[in-house]
């Protein structure tokens, strides 16, 4: 059972993250899920210069673009992704991501709800720190339809108990 953190006048904190010892290979989770904004979109290509113009110009994404809607970049999709993951398993528990594959398998669009499916496939303890330990994840994103739209495999230094 982890332990129960607590502030200076003795209230426990709720929407902690897991702990290392939480995160045993072959434990599987779900986020919530977020759907995708207009908004969403317009903010993280001013904010990162995305501006390629399958994102900012819809008449050239009409005439030209193989895709119809309004594609989001799957960095957009997997940033917000993580955010889930940070909301729902990573408060105070979650100190370094590493490293990561990721695999996008089609597009997503304006208006897609998105969740992540999260599955253990590696946890050892740290070399380096005796209060930390290594966890892989195995995340699928996926859509309103169930439909995977990518991957990625996330090593994390998380807090032990």
């Amino acid at each position: 059972m982890p332990l129960e953190l607590q502030d200076a006048a003795g209230v426990p904190y709720v929407g902690l993250g897991m702990h290392f010892d939480e995160l045993t290979i072959g434990r599987t989770f779900r986020t919530v899920a977020r759907t995708i904004t207009e908004a969403d979109l317009v903010n993280f290509v001013n904010a990162t210069g995305f501006t390629e113009v399958l994102f900012t110009d819809v008449e050239f994404v009409r005439a030209q673009s193989d895709m119809r809607g309004r594609a989001v970049p799957g960095a957009l999709a997997y940033t917000l992704m993580e955010g889930l993951l940070m909301q729902s398993c990573m408060q105070h528990t979650g100190f370094a991501f590493l490293e990561m594959e990721l695999k996008v398998h089609r597009p997503t669009f304006v208006g897609d709800t998105l969740h992540v499916r999260c599955r253990v496939t590696e946890a050892r303890p740290s070399q380096s720190r005796a209060d930390r330990g290594l966890v892989r994840t195995y995340n699928e994103v996926l859509n309103q339809r169930d439909e995977v739209v990518m991957h990625y495999t996330p090593l994390r230094f998380v807090k032990r108990v």
